[in-house]
């Protein structure tokens, strides 16, 4: 490599960064552990940086990564019998929200979803991935996915209808709109 040439991967990788975060914070929901589980993944896609075969598919390849890190650190801790607060994750949410009452309500919501239902709705609604993606990502068929999408968005709806019933009715659509 010479100076005038960065290292693709390298560039690569660090324009990977902020989508790696949000990922993160959105798992984890506290933003010290999020930075940490974003920079234990690096460290390990740069000691594997040889095994990825298409430097067009980092992307999935480190969510992959950032995904089996934090389910090692999930069962590490279930064995350990340490308990998690997310009690303060509202304050390090990265979206700016109109109504911070609502933004508290969804996040609440998030969190009484199974992990498998969380995981998908993010890497569909907030990252963009598409059915196919995500099962390729998640090593799952694309009926699961479909399957873990409807169901958790209807748990979504379902809590959020409980906080908001003024607000919200059986007809109304959740959508996840990502602002400039």
């Amino acid at each position: 490599m010479t100076a005038s040439r960065p290292d693709p991967f390298a560039v690569a990788l660090a324009a990977q960064v902020p989508a790696l975060r949000r990922y993160a914070l959105a798992l984890v929901r506290e933003g010290a552990a999020a930075d940490d589980l974003v920079q234990d993944c690096i460290e390990r896609a740069l000691r594997q940086a040889d095994k990825l075969e298409d430097i067009q598919r980092i992307g999935g390849w480190l969510r992959t990564i950032l995904h089996n890190l934090h389910v090692d650190e999930l069962r590490r801790r279930r064995r350990q019998g340490v308990r998690v607060d997310f009690g303060d994750a509202t304050a390090t949410l990265a979206i700016p929200a109109r109504d911070p009452g609502l933004l508290i309500d969804f996040d609440r919501a998030m969190g009484q979803l199974t992990f498998e239902h969380r995981q998908v709705l993010l890497l569909v609604g907030l990252e963009g991935l598409n059915y196919r993606e995500v099962a390729e990502e998640l090593g799952i068929p694309i009926g699961t996915v479909m399957s873990r999408l409807a169901r958790g968005r209807e748990k979504l709806r379902e809590a959020m209808e409980e906080k908001n019933p003024q607000t919200t009715s059986s007809t109304d659509k959740l959508t996840y709109v990502r602002e400039p």
